[in-house]
């Protein structure tokens, strides 16, 4: 059962100057190349919103970032126009080592949909296609680094577990957003669904 590394968003805009920028987002960059090393398979995630996404509050006339909205898939947290298709903020942190990367997965594609797991999209049913990749690779466990722990990160997470998968975060290796108790509730949530809080 191979071993693979999933390092989630580590993009410019989640990182200290950014449009959402997660306090710290930077720090983690040079544990993250050397991780790397440690394993034969390691893949990417990217944000990768078209101009307009409906996950952004300038969509929505009278709402401010982190504001809450219903969409038809459930409540969608409102957030700064972020990783735009091309945009310097959508591209990777500098100091990244995208060279062992075998796939970039992007994700938060669909104008309508966002996407916080690298597994599905946030109706929890459309799938992004990392679960068929990692499959056919022969993939059993799965160790997530990243931005942010309590969204992308946790989301990834428990959907990974839910597929099946042997999931470990660690934590060194992840900054959190922390939206009014977010960080607390996204690791019970882990624990609860069986992730290893390394």
């Amino acid at each position: 059962m191979t071993h693979a590394l999933i390092v989630i968003d580590m993009q410019n805009d989640f990182c200290p100057g950014g449009a959402l920028a997660v306090a710290g987002g930077d720090e983690i960059v040079p544990g993250i190349n050397a991780l790397m090393r440690e394993f034969d398979t390691v893949a990417l995630t990217q944000d990768w919103h078209p101009a307009g996404h409906s996950s952004f509050a300038s969509s929505h006339p009278g709402k401010a970032p982190f504001e809450t909205v219903e969409m038809p898939y459930g409540p969608q947290v409102l957030w700064p126009d972020h990783c735009v298709q091309g945009s310097p903020g959508a591209a990777f942190h500098r100091a990244l080592d995208t060279v062992p990367a075998a796939l970039i997965q992007r994700k938060g594609m669909h104008p309508g949909l966002d996407s916080y797991s690298a597994f599905f999209e946030n109706d929890h049913s459309t799938p992004t296609g990392l679960e068929g990749w990692l499959r056919e690779r022969g993939v059993g466990r799965l160790t997530l680094v990243g931005l942010a722990t309590d969204f992308c990160v946790a989301w990834s997470a428990l959907d990974a577990a839910r597929l099946g998968f042997d999931v470990t975060v660690r934590r060194d290796l992840c900054r959190a957003i922390d939206l009014d108790g977010s960080l607390a509730t996204a690791e019970a949530e882990m624990t609860q669904a069986g992730v290893t809080l390394a």
